[in-house]
This record gives C-alpha cells, sequence and structure tokens, in this order.
C-alpha cells in the first residue's frame, strides 16, 4: 500500500537521462555558458599577450606566486571537501556531509579574504593598461561566481544540519557540489592563465 502523503518513488534504470534532477540540468547549462564566458576573457589575455609590447608583459613582471600558489591549494582543498561530504551522504553519512560542507564552506571564504589582500598588494588598477583591465575582470567574475558558490553552501550546511538529507534524498547536494567544483576548475585555468604562463613565455 502506498503512502497517500508521499507518492511511490518510479525507479528509472541507470544511465537514464531522467535519472537526474531538473536543477542539475539547469546548473549544467549555467556551467556550459559561464565557461564559455571565462574562455572568451582568457582569450582575450592569449591575444594580446601574442601582440608587440613595447615594454614588458604582463607590466610590472612576472606575477608573485606567494599567495596566489597557496590560494590556489586552499580552492582545491575545498572542493575534495565538499566531494567528501557528497560521497559520504551517498552512504547516510550525515556527519560526514556536515564536516565536508563546513570545511568546504571555511576554504572558500579563506580564498576570498586572500584575494582580496593580493587586489591590495598589485600597483596597478583595473583602469591602469589591459593586462591590469584583464586581470581585475577575469579575477573579479572569479570572485563573484565563488561567492554566489559560497552562497550556494551556506543553506545546504543549514539543511544538513536540520537533517534534510539522506543517502536516498541529496539532489541538492550533488548539485551544489558540482557548482563548487565548477569553480574549482575555472580558477585552475586562470591561475594558469595569469600567473603561470609568464613563466612559461
Amino acid at each position: 500500500m502506498t503512502d497517500p502523503v508521499r507518492p511511490e518513488r518510479r525507479v528509472l534504470p541507470v544511465g537514464s537521462i531522467s535519472t537526474h534532477a531538473a536543477g542539475w540540468w539547469a546548473i549544467i547549462t549555467i556551467m556550459l555558458s559561464e565557461g564559455a564566458l571565462f574562455a572568451y576573457l582568457q582569450f582575450s589575455y592569449y591575444y594580446l599577450t601574442v601582440q608587440s609590447h613595447r615594454g614588458p608583459w604582463p607590466p610590472g613582471g612576472q606575477p608573485s606566486l606567494d599567495l596566489s600558489l597557496p590560494n590556489t591549494i586552499i580552492l582545491i582543498l575545498s572542493s575534495v571537501a565538499v566531494w567528501f561530504g557528497e560521497r559520504g551522504i551517498k552512504r547516510g553519512g550525515q556527519l560526514r556531509l556536515m564536516g565536508g560542507l563546513v570545511i568546504g564552506f571555511a576554504l572558500g571564504a579563506l580564498f576570498v579574504y586572500i584575494q582580496s589582500l593580493e587586489w591590495q598588494s598589485k600597483d596597478f588598477s583595473i583602469v591602469s593598461n589591459a593586462y591590469g583591465s584583464l586581470f581585475f575582470t577575469v579575477t573579479g567574475f572569479h570572485m563573484a561566481h565563488l561567492v554566489v558558490g559560497l552562497l550556494v553552501l551556506l543553506p545546504l550546511i543549514v539543511w544538513s544540519a536540520l537533517g534534510y538529507f539522506d543517502a536516498g534524498r541529496h539532489a541538492a547536494i550533488s548539485i551544489g557540489a558540482i557548482y563548487w567544483h565548477f569553480v574549482d576548475a575555472v580558477w585552475i585555468t586562470v591561475f594558469f592563465t595569469f600567473y603561470i604562463t609568464p613563466y612559461l613565455s
């Protein structure tokens, strides 16, 4: 006998397109469009890099890795923490989910703080030159996406604490996690573009 309040869940074949929640497909669409935006912006940087310049490129010489490298490691670790939590709830681990989300959120917030310190340490601004314009635009867009990611993780943490998720109900966790991993992956491309390629040229 089925529960009249909670309708019986229809089991679909593994690999069926309908096995993902609608929100999962929505976040994939958002990631594709936002990924294209970052690709275009970074293409602009590479286009300017191959042009002839009167002075050094980047202006001011090679960028320092003192803050950016540890910050990159911090963001990667935050992604690992969120993945750890997501994997835990798929096995019914409530505490593992909470721990992963809280650590991921804390490391993401730390990334924002360190990134703001790096912005303040720059001797150029968004209006100084083409490089400064691209640097602050791209890293600023990434920072905005990261803040959105933090705003996504925050209610997930609250709902996890209230016991909303379990091994059979965790679609929101998977959707939030995939966005967080996207933000992480985008930063790796940004880090490579602005901080590593100057050392390779």
